[in-house]
């Protein structure tokens, strides 16, 4: 089995559409075909130019979506414009669940019905081409798994078809819940709720630069030129440490924390980097009931997971030491459905037995746009692939 490839989105300056786009035009998509396969597919009209830049001495590129239609849309009619299209099956679930979140968000945020968001965010076109061409970006570089750095956020306050609003606007707050940010003293919108919606819902983590082999890196430019710091997005690809390589189990005992919490640590956990986490009923000094939390992490994470524990639980110590482990060959594939396409991994166990694993956030994803139970899901994909 060939080592999985790795992007991590290193977002010193944030992270937008067009930055994303940028960075991945570095990295080898060429924008000739990134706009053709999106005007033809999509049936929409827009120009792509791609320009050369230099922030601090550290050359990228800048993306500029010009739209040629201006044609308003709502979260209906973009949906409909994606499952219609002739795009492959897994770029067209991407770019779903992309909007979707995004819809969400919106949604809650100004009390109306999901299916009819319209506001500049999703109707623009510039929009559809930034998600939609990063999930293309994706599929073309044949990324498996995406990683991304804590996420800073700036200050002060942006105007667009709202009025005026705070930095970051509550669109990219709603969207960026459960991910770890950070404040800065920097005067713009560093991250957009575009960019915001691309990192939540492609990065299986967040924290420290996950154990790898990097093979190349790309730098996608956003409008503005930044005093502070070079305003780029940097995205490093490479192949992932082989499945024997060392780990880490970082692990504490805990009897005295309100049980609520863990599930919220939990989470925190899993955005650090964490592989699994592990809470195990024990008996502790004098018979107290108690915790045993267990963090199985690659040794990038290590100090994170540490820092994470310490300061969201009770306890006062832990311990962590190197462990191995060995993973079956597995590949990632899309099974067609009556729901639409699901994510689903391709499992060979020894022998040659083979088994389909749908995707939990996928069949969630089809399970909530059609109001119909997960395990349904579930059943139809595995049903589909006996």
């Amino acid at each position: 089995m060939s080592a999985e490839r790795i992007a991590y989105f290193d977002c010193f300056s944030g992270i937008s559409g067009d930055m994303t786009l940028g960075a991945f035009i570095e990295l080898g998509v060429p924008p000739e075909w990134l706009a053709e396969t999106l005007k033809t597919d999509l049936s929409i009209e827009f120009d792509l130019s791609v320009d050369p830049i230099s922030r601090s001495g550290i050359t990228g590129s800048q993306v500029t979506v010009s739209a040629v239609d201006h044609k308003a849309r709502h979260y209906s009619d973009i949906r409909k414009m994606i499952q219609n299209s002739g795009l492959a099956d897994a770029v067209k679930a991407r770019s779903l669940e992309m909007f979707e979140r995004l819809a969400s968000a919106e949604a809650g945020i100004h009390g109306c019905s999901k299916e009819d968001v319209h506001f500049h965010e999703v109707g623009a076109l510039d929009a559809i081409v930034d998600i939609v061409g990063c999930a293309l970006c994706m599929e073309y570089l044949r990324i498996d798994r995406v990683f991304a750095s804590k996420i800073p956020l700036g200050r002060g306050s942006v105007t667009c078809a709202h009025g005026t609003l705070p930095v970051p606007v509550p669109a990219t707050v709603a969207i960026l819940k459960d991910v770890p940010v950070y404040g800065t003293d920097i005067p713009y919108e560093l991250v957009t709720p575009t960019g915001a919606t691309i990192i939540k819902t492609v990065a299986q983590g967040f924290g420290a630069m996950p154990d790898m082999t990097i093979h190349s890196t790309g730098y996608g430019g956003g409008s503005r030129d930044i005093d502070a710091m070079p305003n780029l997005l940097r995205i490093v690809m490479g192949r992932a440490a082989a499945p024997g390589a060392p780990m880490v189990i970082v692990e504490t005992c805990i009897d005295d924390m309100n049980p609520e919490i863990y599930g919220f640590v939990m989470e925190r956990l899993m955005a650090e980097g964490a592989v699994d986490v592990y809470m195990v009923p024990v008996f502790m000094k004098k018979q107290r009931p108690g915790t045993l939390l267990q963090v199985l992490c690659p040794l990038s994470c290590r100090e994170a997971v540490i820092e994470r524990i310490l300061t969201e639980t009770t306890t006062l110590g832990l311990r962590y030491y190197d462990v191995h482990r060995r993973i079956l060959e597995r590949d990632a594939i899309t099974v067609d459905t009556r729901f639409g396409p699901i994510a689903a991994k391709r499992i060979k166990r020894p022998g040659g037995a083979v088994q389909i694993v749908p995707e939990y956030e996928a069949c969630k994803a089809a399970a909530a746009a059609h109001n119909i139970p997960i395990r349904d899901v579930y059943d139809r994909v595995c049903r589909q692939t006996e």
